[in-house]
């Protein structure tokens, strides 16, 4: 679905991503890994064109998207949960959903799969996204990414200061929507224990550059908690 081949990206003279590549296949889950400040999320803004890269190329489902537009991207079916979230805070959340539609014709009904998903969105839908806690904004930003029905899933560290019990449904979420196989998703994340709980596939940033990469259930073997302990 996704295949990021030998990505380049610098920020003034600093080298920040350094050939960088990965690919993310329907059905499965794939883990970036990495401590602060190594270019995760650089990578995931290049993924979605918020910053353009220098060398390399980015294709989805066969199509080099690497010169394509933000909106762009969305359109050809990436949805995308940053980090912080980022969601509408003056905005009920049905409008914070609504919006996850702003590129479907006038009129398109938000799924009813995102309150079986996240049935706390359902009780809250005529709340303000800055009245819900940080918990219930996180799973308000993964339904506004999967309102249009993505068939990539992108997501910058989902867990962060989020409570145990919304990361566990959090979690089941994720892991029910590879499991159906329909949909890739690339998963950014510091807390390890849940990266691997959930990887099919990882791999490890360290200075912009893939220090390990393998198979989701080998990561202990692998040692990849030593290579992303602080």
């Amino acid at each position: 679905m996704l295949k990021v081949n030998n990505v380049n990206q610098y920020y003034g003279g600093s080298h920040i991503l350094r050939d960088v590549s990965l690919q993310a296949e329907l059905g499965k889950v794939t883990v970036v890994l990495g401590r602060n400040g190594v270019g995760k999320t650089t990578l995931l803004k290049s993924l979605m064109g918020l910053i353009p890269i220098k060398t390399g190329t980015i294709e989805l489902d066969g199509k080099q998207i690497q010169t394509a537009t933000p909106y762009e991207r969305a359109r050809a079916g990436i949805g995308f949960v940053p980090q912080g979230r980022e969601i509408f805070a003056r905005l009920t959340v049905r409008e914070n959903l609504e919006m996850g539609l702003a590129y479907k014709k006038a009129g398109t009904p938000i799924p009813d799969e995102l309150y079986t998903l996240f049935p706390v969105l359902q009780q809250m839908l005529n709340r303000r996204g800055g009245d819900l806690s940080g918990g219930q904004q996180q799973q308000l930003a993964i339904a506004r990414a999967l309102a249009a029905k993505p068939r990539l899933l992108v997501l910058d560290e989902p867990t962060e200061g989020i409570q145990p019990s919304i990361i566990k449904d959090i979690g089941r979420v994720i892991r029910m929507l590879a499991d159906r196989g329909d949909m890739a998703i690339v998963l950014v994340e510091q807390y390890y224990d849940f990266a691997e709980e959930l990887a099919d596939d990882y791999i490890v940033m360290e200075r912009g550059a893939v220090l390990a990469r393998g198979k989701g259930p080998n990561m202990e073997i692998d040692g990849v908690r030593a290579l992303v302990a602080i």
